[in-house]
């Protein structure tokens, strides 16, 4: 039986993590939960799962869940940065579920990693802002890392078998989201709901946003650069509107291999809890019959100007991936707040960049550093007061 730590066990990946752990009683269990601030969820998975440890978000709901009754275990109540990093570390832990969203899940990722844990990893923006200083850490540690989003595990997959030097290129598919035929003067007035009205995937917010705007396949270019060692004008990106086929390899001799399915989370989560295995999910089998087509085209970068930026600040690496990803979490949160329009979370995103000089992290402190500025940048560029840099 494998034990599992969970980070962000209350988010729709954390969700799904405990479905397929609920399916295989007899294959995993949950030593430690690290979640945010939903209490009434958190409570019903610390019924169901029973972990030793959990871990919120601030001392205000450690408190009010330390007064709830846990009758016939015991169950230590952390909170905050370093209880997430407590629970991400655990001794009886062999594998930690990196699933929280966004840079908050930095640290606790980077703790796994320092303490030798499987990790499978479905918080891209960890690699997104300090990608090289984690693989660096994986390679001393010992660590191994395996991908849950699906299109990189659809990569993962296709190159179990394959001699490295095999590999020509990656080809990461994008459904374009919900507003991919949307004529662009109708863009300013999304709203939040048609946003998060994704056609093919059920996702939590931000994540579901990012699909809109494409954001979420520019911070999976970055992710697939450091997860496969690969560089990025070796990493392309395609439009497939039926998301069946979850990414592809080209190789050397051009053979394309791509790894194809419906588009549901439980089959690549599954794949990294058993991995090299593969659980028996018996879900309803893709009806190839029943496919009109299988359609493919690029994405259009004047529809999408945040996977545009997203290029932009990979291709300059260094600390403008972690401006990037910040003002997007800002402008996304903001968004969805109806403080900001959906085309103006680009200009937010593109502004904070232009005002930033770019260096080369050397440690997670300068990194935070950074993350913090381009906060405060972008929530001045989203108030237009402006910050004097």
């Amino acid at each position: 039986m494998k034990s599992l730590s969970l980070l962000g066990s209350t988010g729709s990946i954390g969700v799904q993590v405990l479905e397929v752990v609920a399916l295989f009683e007899d294959r995993f269990r949950i030593v430690g939960l690290s979640a945010g601030r939903n209490l009434p969820r958190l409570k019903e998975q610390i019924l169901r799962f029973r972990p030793r440890v959990v871990s919120v978000a601030s001392e205000k709901e450690a408190e009010a869940l330390r007064k709830e009754r846990f009758p016939g275990f015991p169950l230590e109540v952390l909170w905050g940065e370093e209880g997430h990093e407590t629970v991400a570390s655990l001794a009886e832990a062999e594998m930690v579920v990196s699933a929280m969203v966004g840079a908050v899940g930095l640290r606790p990722t980077v703790s796994a990693i320092q303490a030798g844990k499987t990790v499978a990893l479905a918080n891209k923006e960890s690699l997104v802002i300090a990608g090289e200083l984690i693989m660096d850490e994986v390679k001393r540690k010992g660590a191994t890392l395996l991908p849950v989003d699906s299109e990189h595990s659809a990569v993962f997959q296709v190159l179990q078998g394959q001699p490295r030097e095999a590999l020509k290129k990656i080809i990461l598919t994008a459904s374009g989201g919900p507003f991919r035929d949307l004529p662009l003067e109708a863009m300013e007035r999304i709203s939040g709901a048609q946003a998060l009205n994704h056609p093919r995937w059920k996702m939590g917010p931000k994540i579901t946003v990012d699909s809109a705007t494409l954001m979420n396949k520019g911070l999976e270019v970055m992710e697939a650069r450091w997860l496969f060692d690969v560089d990025l004008d070796r990493i392309d990106i395609v439009i497939h509107p039926q998301s069946v086929v979850h990414s592809l390899v080209e190789f050397q001799d051009g053979s394309l291999l791509a790894q194809m399915g419906r588009p549901d989370m439980l089959i690549p989560i599954a794949y990294a809890l058993s991995f090299p295995e593969r659980l028996p999910l018996n879900p309803p089998s893709l009806d190839l019959t029943a496919l009109k087509g299988l359609d493919f085209f690029k994405p259009d970068l004047t529809r999408f100007p945040c996977l545009k930026l997203a290029l932009e600040a990979a291709k300059e690496g260094g600390s403008m991936p972690v401006v990037l990803n910040a003002a997007n979490e800002e402008a996304v949160a903001s968004f969805l707040a109806g403080l900001l329009p959906f085309t103006r979370m680009a200009e937010v995103i593109e502004e904070t960049m232009n005002r930033h000089q770019t260096i080369r992290p050397r440690d997670l402190e300068e990194i935070q550093a950074v993350d913090a500025w381009a906060r405060r940048e972008a929530r001045a560029r989203i108030t237009g007061l402006g910050e004097t840099v």
